[in-house]
C-alpha cells in the first residue's frame, strides 16, 4: 500500500512545497501549538452540532460541513495565517499568480456508517479549463481528531498530481492519511484524494483550509461568508487574503456607490477599512511591467 511522507512541525515552507510538487500531499506532525486544539473546539462546535448531513453521495449523506469559520473562530483566523502553510504557497502558487487568497474554511465531519467518497481532484472546482502544468491550489486538513483509516482517514494517492487526466487510481495506490489530532495533511489541487469510510464508533473531525490563485473564483465566497463589517476586525493581512485586496494591478478594484463626489470612482477593497492606498497598485504594476518587458505578457 502507498504511504505519505510525514514531515516535523518545524519543516520549512519549501520543504512542504518541494513534496507537493513530487508527491501532491504530506502530513506535517503535531503542526498545531499547544492549546490551539481546545480553542478551536470551543469555538467552533455550537456551529458544528447545529449542521445538518449532505444532501447528495457527494458531500456525503453521513457526513456535516460547517462553513464561515473565519468569521466564527479566532483559532480558524490563526490557523489559516500560519507561517508554515502560507510561506508554502508563497512557494508553490506564486509561480502562476500575483498573489493567492483563501479558497474554502470548512469543517468535514464523518460519522459512522459514511461510505467511501470517489476519488477526485479539487481542480475539478474550475472544471477541465485550466492547463495541466498550472497548479491552481493549495489545501490543508487540519486534524480535530485522529485520523485512522477505520474512522474515514483522507484517502490520498501520492504522485497522481503528475499523472494523465484519464489514470485511475489502483487500491494498491492509496494511502491514507492517518495522523493524531493537531496535525495536517497539506495537498494540492491535483492530488487524487477523497474522504474515507468511517468503519467507526465514532466521528472523524477535520477542518479544511484551502488557498487558490489569486484571479480564480472561490468555493467559498468570502465577502458573504465574512463581510465587511466583520472583516474590519481583522488584520490588513488576512482581510487581504479573504479578497478584501487587489488580485493584480486591475483585479479587483470598486466603485463605492455613494452620492456624486462622496468617494472614489475606482479605488482597491483596502478604502473600506480606511487605508487611503494613493500608490495603490504600484508593486503589482511593476511585477506585471517586469514580466511585460521578458516577453511573458
Amino acid at each position: 500500500m502507498a504511504e505519505l511522507v510525514h514531515v516535523l512541525r518545524d519543516a520549512a515552507p519549501e520543504e512542504i512545497a518541494a513534496l507537493l510538487r513530487r508527491d501532491g500531499a504530506c502530513i506535517v506532525d503535531d503542526a498545531m501549538a499547544p492549546g490551539l486544539l481546545e480553542g478551536l473546539k470551543a469555538e467552533i462546535m455550537p456551529y458544528v452540532e447545529a449542521t445538518s448531513m449532505g444532501m447528495d453521495d457527494f458531500t456525503g449523506r453521513q457526513t456535516s460541513r460547517t462553513g464561515a469559520l473565519v468569521a466564527r473562530s479566532a483559532t480558524c483566523r490563526e490557523l489559516v495565517m500560519d507561517p508554515r502553510i502560507t510561506g508554502a504557497c508563497d512557494a508553490f502558487l506564486k509561480a502562476y499568480c500575483d498573489t493567492y487568497q483563501l479558497h474554502l474554511t470548512q469543517l468535514i465531519r464523518i460519522f459512522p456508517g459514511q461510505g467511501e467518497q470517489v476519488l477526485h481532484r479539487d481542480r475539478l472546482a474550475w472544471g477541465g479549463f485550466l492547463p495541466r502544468e498550472l497548479e491552481p491550489q493549495l489545501n490543508t486538513i487540519w486534524a480535530v481528531t485522529d485520523f485512522t483509516r477505520a474512522n474515514g482517514a483522507t484517502r490520498v494517492v501520492p504522485g497522481s498530481n503528475q499523472w494523465d487526466p484519464e489514470r485511475r487510481a489502483e487500491d494498491r495506490e492509496i494511502a491514507y492519511a492517518e495522523m493524531r489530532a493537531g496535525s495536517v495533511l497539506v495537498y494540492s489541487g491535483s492530488v487524487i484524494h477523497s474522504g474515507g469510510r468511517n468503519s467507526s464508533d465514532t466521528d472523524r473531525m477535520g477542518l479544511n483550509i484551502t488557498y487558490c490563485l489569486g484571479w480564480l473564483r472561490q468555493e467559498e465566497n468570502q465577502y458573504l461568508s465574512c463581510p465587511p463589517e466583520i472583516a474590519q476586525e481583522f488584520s490588513p493581512q488576512l482581510r487581504a487574503l479573504l479578497g478584501y485586496a487587489m488580485g493584480s494591478y486591475a483585479l479587483g478594484y470598486f466603485t463605492p456607490p455613494l452620492p456624486p463626489g462622496e468617494g472614489p470612482e475606482i479605488t482597491p477593497p483596502d478604502w473600506l477599512f480606511g487605508e487611503a492606498a494613493a500608490d495603490w497598485g504600484s508593486d503589482l504594476y511593476a511585477s506585471v511591467s517586469q514580466r511585460a518587458d521578458k516577453g511573458a505578457l
